[in-house]
């Protein structure tokens, strides 16, 4: 039985809920995994068999591969989590958080400086 869930009504936003958390967990381990030297090393040297030690779906691995956060949040991540990503590839929090919407991060910047997007 599903429970009901009407703040899932929010255009453009996925809900990290327990149902995502759920989804997402493996995916969300392998990012923590990155916060060991080790282990960052071991994916940077080969992506895809690092990933697939992982017990994550096809879909979660592609997501990373291509570094599309927004794929990875729709498959159970959590922006948090998926940070690490971008740590491991030496990339700000502001350039991920531009990639998932289309813009460079200078123009990011300049709208988040300007009071942030109309809802």
């Amino acid at each position: 039985m599903s429970l009901d869930k009407p703040y899932l009504d929010v255009p453009g936003t996925t809900i990290f809920d327990a149902e995502q958390s759920r989804k997402g967990y493996w995916l969300n381990q392998f990012c923590m995994s990155l916060m060991k030297s080790a282990n960052r090393e071991r994916f940077k040297a080969d992506e895809r068999a690092y990933l697939d030690e992982w017990a994550m779906t096809e879909e979660q691995k592609q997501g990373v591969l291509t570094r599309d956060l927004n794929r990875c949040i729709a498959a159970g991540g959590n922006i948090y989590f998926l940070a690490k990503i971008g740590a491991t590839d030496g990339k700000s929090f502001q350039y991920m958080a531009a990639s998932m919407t289309g813009m460079t991060q200078d123009r990011y910047a300049a709208m988040m400086l300007a009071g942030g997007r109309s809802p």
